[in-house]
């Protein structure tokens, strides 16, 4: 498998352990074309509390680890769960509660991406 399909396996992947555990506001942010980007691509989405965060995060680490046979390169903010960093270096996953994602507005720090919106099933 190419580059290409393993980052799309690798993000199709995290989309569905995120509605596994019925996480809202899917967003995926192509940032390959923006120059000194962090990563290439962040999928981004929010839970209720920080129960469901911590579930997000631990269902995108399993689904990863057991169907692609990943692991991340770094986790962050499983200590209070309020926001949840999933770095598998050219993807990132941030899981927010709600009022977190809203306060930071990450959408709109990475404006110039090519944002797609995965509709909950």
């Amino acid at each position: 498998m190419n580059k290409t399909a393993e980052k799309q396996a690798l993000i199709d992947k995290i989309v569905e352990a995120i509605q596994d555990v019925k996480g809202e506001d899917i967003m995926i942010f192509d940032l390959s074309n923006i120059e000194n980007s962090v990563a290439e691509t962040f999928v981004i989405c929010s839970g209720n509390s920080n129960t469901q965060v911590a579930a997000l995060a631990g269902s995108v680490e399993k689904k990863v680890r057991n169907e692609l046979q990943d692991r991340p390169w770094h986790v962050e903010g499983t200590e209070n769960a309020m926001w949840v960093l999933v770095d598998y270096v050219s993807v990132v996953v941030h899981i927010f509660q709600k009022q977190v994602r809203e306060y930071y507005d990450i959408e709109e720090l990475w404006g110039d991406a090519v944002i797609t919106k995965i509709e909950n099933q």
